[in-house]
């Protein structure tokens, strides 16, 4: 009787033991199925691209330096116009008359220190012999100093009275495309506060776009070889790319701290007047990367902004990776950090991935 007990104790536990290896075995998931690559290297040569803005070299608002009523309008709107050119008129006749007025009281003026100066040297000749009291000598001398300040005065105000009649020609400071006008004839001006009308170059632009600060040593390098245009630098609207390439010009002062990028500014030419101010673009950079790393795209996945690719092990498992990425080559993308040439990684069911998993290849 003992021994069939123990018997059948002893196949209890035998049976029990095999539901366990068998739950075991059951609980582990089976090995997914992928497909491998290796990471390969290549000499990529590729653009950066940038969002940019076009801006004038040079702009300015025009305003009139006399307060008065437009009498001419001597452009057209959206024209180009040359330094020089003869662009607003204003009512000159209040300026004119005060000028003339001017004029008539430096004569004046002058006329009193005639007179002042013969009075004077002919005291100064009495004096020689005792014959005019001293005090009436410094009297003469005193009136022609007087004389002499109120003609000084006099050329001050006409040369201010004659600067006003000038100001009432608005002349272009410069060449380049003048705006639609934003007063018509007849309209009341305000010196120094009405803006008439903008001015900006238009013989090359300026292309201004923000690099990242870990860029400032290859800009700066770019900036320092200051070779003529070529094809380092050109412009895209779209799938449209500006026929002429651009030059580095400068890189701003200083970081900007909140966004921890620099501006950087291209200058392009605008021969055919293609680019305006205002506009948006996006600036490419020739960029090449020796023995870059690459790896399919579609082995790439994203979780919270960061890019992350599933790497092969000795032991038929697979771990996560965080990778940096780089510039996409059609269906390839570089790999900037994370990944070495020859480690393989994961292509197809990377869907069905995760830590540790196992693996098997189709």
């Amino acid at each position: 009787m003992k021994y069939f007990t123990v018997s059948v104790l002893i196949v209890t536990l035998l049976i029990s033991c095999g539901k366990k290896e068998e739950q075991k075995t059951a609980q582990a998931p089976p090995a997914v199925a992928v497909s491998l690559e290796e990471a390969t290297s290549t000499d990529a040569l590729y653009h950066d691209e940038y969002p940019a803005t076009i801006t004038p070299l040079n702009q300015v608002e025009l305003r009139p330096q006399v307060t008065g009523f437009i009498t001419g309008i001597h452009f057209k709107d959206g024209a180009h116009v040359s330094k020089g050119q003869l662009l607003y008129s204003v009512d000159a006749q209040l300026y004119s008359a005060n000028y003339e007025q001017a004029i008539a009281n430096l004569k004046v003026q002058e006329a009193n220190l005639q007179k002042a100066q013969k009075d004077a040297d002919r005291y100064h000749e009495l004096d020689k012999n005792d014959a005019v009291a001293k005090q009436l000598v410094d009297n003469a001398d005193a009136a022609l100093e007087v004389a002499k300040k109120q003609v000084e005065a006099s050329k001050a105000n006409v040369s201010a009275v004659q600067t006003n009649v000038r100001y009432t020609k608005v002349y272009a400071p410069f060449s380049g495309i003048i705006g639609i006008s934003l007063v018509k004839v007849g309209a009341a001006v305000s010196a120094g506060q009405t803006v008439l009308n903008t001015i900006s170059s238009d013989n090359e632009l300026a292309v201004d776009f923000n690099v990242d600060q870990k860029e400032i040593y290859r800009f700066t390098n770019l900036l320092k070889s200051n070779k003529p245009a070529d094809s380092t630098f050109t412009l895209a609207f779209g799938a449209d790319v500006y026929p002429y390439p651009g030059k580095i010009q400068l890189i701003d002062r200083a970081v900007d701290t909140q966004t921890g990028s620099i501006k950087t500014r291209l200058i392009f030419p605008n021969r055919d007047n293609l680019l305006r101010a205002g506009m948006t673009g996006t600036v490419r950079v020739l960029n090449r990367a020796a023995k870059a790393v690459v790896i399919p795209y579609k082995a790439v996945t994203e979780q919270l902004g960061e890019f992350f690719v599933y790497v092969a092990g000795d032991s038929s498992k697979v771990s996560q990776r965080r990778v940096a990425l780089g510039k996409s080559l059609g269906n390839k993308v570089i790999v900037k950090e994370g990944l070495k040439e020859g480690e393989k990684i994961a292509v197809e069911g990377v869907q069905n991935l995760r830590e540790g998993a196992v693996i098997k290849t189709n």
